[in-house]
């Protein structure tokens, strides 16, 4: 019942992900119709309904856009828990490629996933002075993107509405 579905507004555009459960509320008081099913039923005494895996909400609801909150978690979920220099997945720290101390700043573009080893390696300079090569360069996420990274397993039939 950990499975994750696929929550689309009145436009069919992606909003978010919730629980089996918040969504078969949501369906059974009419607030939200089923567009694609999954695979197993929810049951109850007397009958079964179909387990939802992505649903439309029957009204738009306007949600104002204010992008993904950029904290230690959704950098760490965005570089998939691994070191950008290495690819290791142990003592993770959080890396400026432009140093502070050079006027680099924390933003999306400027901060990546590092084990503290690479860190204390390249230390107050540029991953370049320090040889060091970053695996994928740091850039904001998508908000598509980041119901992907956050769902772990995808349905095939999510593609469509987040790509």
């Amino acid at each position: 019942m950990d499975q994750k579905v696929l929550v689309l507004n009145g436009d069919y555009t992606a909003i978010t992900l919730c629980s089996v459960q918040k969504a078969f509320v949501l369906l059974f008081l009419d607030k939200a119709e089923m567009i694609a099913k999954s695979d197993g039923t929810l049951r109850t005494i007397s009958q079964a309904y179909p387990k939802p895996s992505i649903i439309r909400l029957q009204r738009y609801v306007r949600v104002p856009y204010k992008g993904i909150a950029l904290s230690r978690h959704n950098l760490f979920k965005r570089d998939h828990f691994e070191c950008q220099y290495c690819g290791s997945t142990k003592t993770l720290t959080l890396d400026h490629v432009i140093p502070r101390s050079r006027g680099g700043d924390s933003s999306w573009t400027n901060l990546l996933t590092a084990c503290a080893r690479c860190n204390h390696a390249k230390g107050h300079r540029t991953p370049a002075e320090a040889g060091l090569t970053i695996r994928q360069q740091p850039k904001k996420p998508t908000l598509a993107g980041f119901l992907k990274l956050s769902a772990g397993t995808i349905d095939q039939t999510w593609h469509a509405y987040l790509n």
